[in-house]
């Protein structure tokens, strides 16, 4: 799975699906330090156009959020898949111990990476209400159904 920034996304191992999706959280992680650098204060607001500024700002943010949300949920499709399978397998061979071992091993990792879906949630929320804190009087952004 292509992340964005050219990172790609390993849904096998699990330490690296979330190193990755921390590198693709560096945008959240900054925002505050953007709007604070991009944003004037009402003594600067001739120097800089806020409102193409918060505009290009917030759409960076929403593409961000899309991207890691598709990478989340398409690691958790094939993580799914995988844990299927090895449920089919272990019904024709219920003694085969490791089978039982790598079927544990999948179904904690599948729960990781839905439980990635409630971190993002939270993440984005922060984000969108830090954003609409500082950019609410120049940028509206448009109402997603």
């Amino acid at each position: 799975m292509a992340a964005s920034g050219g990172t790609t996304l390993n849904c096998e191992d699990f330490a690296m699906f979330q190193e990755v999706l921390k590198v693709m959280r560096t945008i959240d992680d900054r925002i505050v330090h953007a709007l604070n650098t991009t944003v004037p204060t009402v003594s600067f607001s001739g120097k800089v156009d806020a409102t193409q500024t918060c505009k290009q700002l917030y759409e960076s943010m929403v593409e961000a959020h899309h991207s890691r949300e598709r990478a989340i949920k398409t690691c958790i499709a094939q993580t799914s898949e995988v844990v299927g399978e090895l449920r089919e397998r272990r019904t024709k061979d219920e003694e085969n111990l490791a089978l039982i071992k790598q079927l544990r091993k999948e179904q904690t990792k599948l729960k990781l990476m839905q439980s990635e879906l409630n971190v993002e949630e939270v993440v984005n929320d922060r984000s969108l209400k830090v954003f609409n804190e500082r950019c609410r009087i120049h940028y509206t952004p448009p109402k997603v159904n």
